[in-house]
């Protein structure tokens, strides 16, 4: 929270939602539940019904953090995975949770897959390729996380029928959301 003393010295300026608000409350400005999977289940139903959904975070960040993969095929789940750290980051985390979604899915299938991290979309679909190019180096500074960065973007390379997709977070997809209890079940101590 700003103070009044420092809202004063900057009149006409209206701070911008930190990060641990934005996390506290959704599109609708409630707070967010911490569901187990069974409850996003009866929640929600809007969103893709095919693909493998991720989902990593930590909080404080850095500090504890968890990730989980949801697998579904015809809105079933065929596989998921989840796990946790006790000190790491979001983006380790969202990273750890990409390298487990694609060695779910079988080498002879296509599918998508779903992350609500533009940074790890981003890495993996534009900024690797020159990295690697240039010996995994970035024009400016060291490349954080590089060897997750270098092991999800080698698996994408050797599985051709996999499509790294963003799609938006605590927007009501019910695998996005899944993804995202299979990643805080370690908060709960249950999925």
């Amino acid at each position: 929270m700003v103070t009044p003393a420092t809202l004063a010295k900057f009149p006409g300026w209206k701070p911008k939602t930190c990060l641990n608000c934005k996390k506290s409350t959704s599109t609708n400005g409630s707070k967010e539940e911490n569901l187990t999977t069974a409850e996003v289940l009866e929640k929600y139903s809007g969103g893709p019904i095919n693909g493998v959904f991720t989902d990593g975070s930590s909080e404080p960040n850095p500090g504890p953090g968890g990730w989980g993969a949801v697998y579904v095929e015809n809105d079933k789940i065929i596989s998921e995975k989840y796990g946790h750290e006790t000190h790491t980051t979001n983006n380790r985390m969202e990273l750890t949770a990409l390298i487990a979604a694609c060695k779910m899915v079988p080498r002879d299938k296509k599918t998508t897959v779903y992350t609500d991290s533009q940074l790890c979309v981003n890495t993996i679909n534009i900024w690797a390729k020159e990295w690697e190019k240039r010996n995994w180096k970035k024009k400016k500074g060291d490349i954080k996380n590089l060897e997750l960065v270098q092991e999800l973007y080698q698996l994408f390379h050797d599985h051709p029928g996999l499509k790294l997709e963003w799609i938006k977070a605590h927007n009501g997809n019910k695998w996005n959301e899944y993804a995202d209890s299979l990643a805080t079940a370690y908060r709960r101590k249950i999925k």
